[in-house]
């Protein structure tokens, strides 16, 4: 009883620590951009954080009266792209984007020195992993391409973004929970890892949903699982069984993505966006009808409650790296407790 009280006050003491606490001042203003503002995304074109990002920035233009450009700067696993964003000017007119899990965890992979107290989160959608085979693969359930990794060690390939995306985290959380090894191709994005499978250079992809629904349609893909434990509704498609229903015991946690601005901008910068989000982006008709035709769950938070929605997903991610032999930084160093 004392440890698991332990470990709820360490993580109570995680997220508090990590949310700028103290309240934008009162006299901040209305922030009116004189510029366009540079939203990088630090995977390549066509991924889920590029599809998401570019309807977010549309509907923000509405709002500041001002251009949005998407940058795409991939490498690294994402760290490339949001280290240029940490080292841009703290002027408010360059953000970050992408998954807060990845965010939350660079530190452990050794990837980049940030934690979640160094960004404002401004999150939009959660994303979940699809484990998906090339349409004329022999494999027809998650059972049987189970099976046949325990047959093949390390043989079957598994295509993702590299390590620290969510694919690859993906691949490792089923890996775990089937008792299973296979053999790790990756990618500058999630885009070209599913490419690769599509194209029969690899055998599967962990990828999430959002970057293979139009594949999965369009029977270029056959969707195995979700990684979830219920079912993956999309638009126009048959659900997709959650994993939960081969392995009952599968661990999930919900995949925020958004835009994260770097501590230290001017307080009507991020006094504005906390105005967006809680008026217009929490009922926003561009990204419910994204999430509904993608299969992504809509879900904008910002503040406080954004970082409580993503710390699951970033303490359960820093322990795939720990228990997987990939962190370079033990997360309980950090402040992340084991779940």
């Amino acid at each position: 009883m004392q440890g698991k009280l332990a470990i709820r006050t360490a993580v109570a003491a995680f997220v508090l620590g990590t949310l700028g606490l103290a309240a934008q001042p009162a006299t901040a203003q209305q922030w009116k951009p004189t510029k366009p503002i540079t939203i990088i995304v630090p995977w390549a074109a066509g991924g889920s954080t590029d599809q998401v990002i570019r309807v977010t920035a549309a509907e923000l233009e509405k709002e500041l009266g001002q251009k949005i450009v998407v940058v795409n700067q991939p490498g690294a696993s994402g760290s490339i792209g949001t280290k240029g964003a940490m080292e841009a000017p703290k002027d408010g007119y360059t953000w970050a984007s992408g998954a807060a899990k990845d965010i939350g965890t660079y530190a452990v992979s050794g990837l980049l020195d940030t934690k979640m107290a160094d960004w404002n989160f401004y999150l939009t959608v959660a994303n979940q992993s699809v484990v998906s085979v090339n349409a004329n693969s022999p494999y027809k359930t998650v059972a049987e391409l189970i099976a046949a990794m325990k047959a093949k060690p390390g043989q079957i390939t598994i295509a993702t973004a590299g390590v620290n995306s969510s694919g690859h985290f993906g691949s490792e959380a089923l890996a775990r929970a089937a008792g299973v090894t296979y053999k790790h191709v990756t990618y500058d994005g999630g885009n070209p890892a599913v490419i690769a499978t599509v194209s029969g250079e690899t055998e599967v992809t962990t990828q999430l949903g959002v970057e293979q629904v139009e594949m999965i349609r369009g029977k270029r893909l056959r969707a195995l699982a979700v990684l979830a434990d219920k079912p993956l509704e999309v638009e126009g498609m048959a659900a997709i069984e959650p994993i939960t229903k081969t392995i009952p015991s599968f661990r999930t946690e919900a995949n925020y993505f958004g835009i994260f601005v770097p501590k230290g901008v001017p307080a009507e910068v991020t006094a504005t966006l906390d105005k967006i989000w809680a008026e217009k982006m929490k009922t926003n008709a561009a990204l419910k009808k994204y999430s509904a035709e993608k299969g992504a769950l809509f879900g904008p938070e910002h503040g406080e409650a954004a970082k409580k929605a993503a710390f699951p997903a970033i303490q359960g991610a820093a322990w795939i790296l720990q228990e997987g032999g990939k962190a370079k930084v033990s997360p309980d160093t950090l402040g992340i407790p084991k779940p």
